[in-house]
């Protein structure tokens, strides 16, 4: 059985992986904003001219120069607002949970089960593995803040009452 700082310890280290993700999400969402169709494929194209010149073939290269010549800009606009509106909220949870603010962790319980359905759902239009691979985390993160804040809840009801 794992030890009670070990499981904080994959809390905290799990909080600082969304944050990553919610970091790179504002960016591409900000990046979707204001970079054009044509710049986008120009860029997806150069960064991977050289891997389709090796290997025509290669999956990723090619699905990403397909993806970017594919893409619309109502579909742009909704990805940016998408990737923007996701990043900030898990951002502003993380902090709250970082900060142990006892309400954040049901609003980000529920939050996050949002995101994780929502992706399901993407993945039955999608078919990406991403998807799944995100759904799983958001879920053990569900699972290790709602143990943080049954942890905090305990501690806090178990320590006698300060004076103002």
């Amino acid at each position: 059985m794992l030890s009670e700082e070990r499981i904080r310890a994959v809390f905290r280290l799990s909080l600082a992986f969304k944050a990553v993700f919610s970091a790179l999400e504002i960016v591409g969402g900000a990046l979707a904003f204001f970079v054009s169709q044509r710049r986008l494929l120009g860029v997806i194209t150069a960064i991977t001219q050289q891997e389709l010149l090796e290997d025509p073939r290669d999956f990723v290269a090619r699905h990403l120069v397909e993806a970017a010549a594919h893409v619309s800009a109502g579909s742009q606009h909704f990805a940016a607002l998408y990737l923007l509106s996701h990043g900030l909220v898990k951002t502003w949870l993380i902090v709250g949970l970082l900060r142990d603010r006892l309400w954040y962790y049901p609003i980000a319980i529920v939050a996050f089960l949002l995101f994780a359905a929502y992706q399901v759902y993407r993945f039955q239009i999608t078919h990406s593995a991403w998807l799944l691979v995100l759904t799983v985390v958001d879920i053990v993160v569900v699972v290790l803040t709602w143990h943080e804040y049954r942890y905090l809840r305990r501690r806090r009801e178990s320590q006698p009452d300060r004076p103002p």
